[in-house]
């Protein structure tokens, strides 16, 4: 053991001597310690360091603790200098991710100095930093600032640059609107609330109100001069951003729980804008782009429909033929469907109103029937009109008067054709058996509407008969029902047929049928009866008609002969002459 460790231990000695003693003596005192006793052991064996510390060389300065203190003061200072290293590090950490923190919590700081007190860490308050606010820009200040010159000179360039690219010049044409609506917030251009709520009148100005007639002017002026083809790639991109927009902005997929994050809308104001130009002035993209739109799953489903309605709408600006072709293929058969709700039906019938409404609609859109060797109301199309027209008594709803409005001008569409043609033979071929399917429903008022569209197809095109007696046994009701209209309206219809001898054999035909399929047990016996008794009525009245023109022509020939007796002058030979001419028109009538 070293002098240090020996002076050490006996100074220790003599402090427990000290201590023995005082409490012997004062026990000796005061012997009533309730039965407590101080008891001392003595610490032997007790090991120290081996090491002297060098800087305390005075061993007789009595502070003999110094080292003990001087290791305590070490271990503080380190775990200060570790707790000051942590800290810089968190604070360079927050100062990296201050601006992210500060969007997160509307503008406010957090964060701060470090101070270290006898070893504890404390975190100063910052002063708040002040925030800053944002200047709103709505789409009317931002289209303002939108120079028709600068556009021009944009365009120019962008030809030139990319003259054998179209599609890359029509994405740097949706750029120059992007940068232009940068500034226009989502709170400003809140377009699907929009679209849900707007009436069609109102959705015709989104966004285009706020555009310039000379920016409108020269940008679709530029697009006149673009390939069909490169508009509706690009007509199909803006669509895909804005529908991606739309999902986004609807959160989680149903039965997932996940939330999804919804974006900013700033950059879905210039989509518009560019979309909206392209289909008023180049509306024939939207057929072009329709197999697509109409097969593909992503488009479909009644949380698009508002906007496909406000892109049928802005089509329909350019052109009405396209905006009434586009509705019958994408929205009728929505809007007759039993999965369309009041709402929605209530936009789709709103669109066809208005397109109706143009002045002469009737007569552009009768011109127009057929487009890209399609007919814009085909018969398939005046099918689904007929249910929702001509529904059951029972069955009407509010929407019924607004079907019986349209109905007839959209009838008028589908049969607009040039009488005689080949495209009049083709069309009557289609209507007919849809007419036959709709007058044997049961349905009297459908029934009523569809006999008379049946009718029509024989008088336009003699063919029909055939086509007729082809199918006659298999809508034997819905003949019925025509053969009775036939029968109780003959002088309407029978001064609209061209020749009475197609009819003629078609109802022999169906004489025969009847009487073979009863003989053969059928069970619609009395249905084959009166269809027979109906046929045997039209037959006579064709034999009440030739025996009328038989006296009508024996009445001509003997006032002609009894004035000629009478009167023998040169003008009555000139009158016999006249008489002859009309008789022999009217015998070779009688031996057709």
């Amino acid at each position: 053991m070293d002098a240090n460790s020996a002076e050490l231990e006996a100074i220790l000695k003599q402090i427990e001597l000290a201590s023995s003693s005082s409490s012997s003596s004062s026990s000796n005192i005061n012997n009533d310690d309730h039965g407590w006793k101080t008891v001392s052991y003595k610490k032997s064996g007790r090991k120290f360091t081996n090491k002297a510390p060098e800087q305390y060389s005075d061993h007789n300065s009595g502070d003999v603790f110094r080292p003990i203190e001087q290791m305590s003061e070490d271990r503080r200072r380190r775990v200060v200098e570790s707790q000051k290293a942590a800290f810089d590090a968190i604070e360079a950490a927050v100062a990296d991710d201050d601006a992210a923190v500060r969007d997160r919590n509307d503008g406010e700081d957090y964060g701060g100095d470090a101070v270290v007190v006898a070893g504890e860490l404390n975190l100063k308050k910052s002063k708040p930093k002040k925030k800053v606010k944002k200047v709103k820009v709505s789409v009317a200040e931002a289209a303002a600032k939108v120079n028709d010159s600068d556009l021009a000179v944009f365009l120019a360039d962008v030809t030139e640059s990319y003259e054998s690219q179209p599609d890359v010049m029509l994405m740097r044409f949706a750029e120059y609107f992007g940068r232009a609506f940068a500034t226009v917030s989502g709170s400003q251009f809140p377009w699907m609330k929009t679209l849900k709520e707007a009436t069609i009148e109102k959705m015709i100005d989104i966004p285009l109100l706020h555009i310039s007639e000379d920016v409108y002017r020269t940008a679709t002026d530029w697009l006149n001069l673009q390939p069909i083809d490169a508009l509706g790639s690009f007509t199909l991109w803006c669509l895909d951003s804005i529908l991606a927009d739309l999902a986004h902005h609807q959160g989680a997929v149903k039965g997932s729980k996940k939330v999804v994050q919804q974006p900013t809308s700033k950059s879905q104001v210039a989509i518009f804008v560019v979309l909206a130009m392209v289909l008023q002035r180049k509306p024939d993209v939207m057929i072009g782009i329709l197999p697509i739109v109409k097969d593909g799953s992503k488009y479909q489903g009644l949380e698009k429909l508002p906007v496909f309605v406000w892109a049928i709408t802005q089509a329909s600006q350019g052109d009405l033929v396209v905006g009434l072709f586009m509705w019958v293929r994408l929205l009728l058969p929505l809007v007759c469907s039993k999965s369309c709700n009041p709402q929605s039906r209530d936009l789709i019938l709103q669109l066809v109103e208005r397109i109706l409404s143009f002045p002469k609609a009737r007569a552009i859109l009768a011109n127009g029937a057929v487009r890209k060797g399609e007919r814009v109301v085909p018969p398939s199309a005046l099918e689904l009109l007929m249910g929702p027209t001509f529904p059951a008594p029972t069955a009407r709803v509010k929407a019924t008067e607004r079907f019986e409005a349209i109905y007839p001008v959209l009838k008028e569409v589908a049969i607009a054709v040039a009488p005689g043609s080949k495209a009049m033979k083709q069309l009557t071929q289609q209507l007919l058996p849809v007419a036959a399917k709709a007058a044997g429903q049961g349905n009297s008022a459908l029934a009523n509407e569809a006999s008379d569209v049946f009718l029509w197809c024989v008088t336009q095109s003699p063919d029909c008969y055939k086509q007729w007696d082809d199918i006659y046994l298999d809508h034997l009701e819905a003949s019925v029902v025509i053969l009775r209209k036939l029968s109780d309206q003959w002088k309407i219809h029978s001064d609209k047929l061209s020749s009475l001898d197609p009819l003629k054999s078609a109802l022999k035909s169906f004489r025969d049928k009847n009487e073979k399929a009863m003989a053969g047990g059928d069970e619609r016996e009395a249905l084959l009866k009166e269809a027979d008794k109906h046929c045997k009525t039209i037959l006579g009245k064709f034999s009440r008609g030739h025996g009328c023109l038989k006296a009508t022509v024996f009445l001509t020939v003997t006032m002609a002969v009894g004035v000629a007796v009478i009167i023998k002058d040169h003008r009555v030979w000139n009158l016999k002459e006249l008489v002859d001419v009309d008789l022999s028109r009217a015998f070779s009538s009688l031996s057709h």
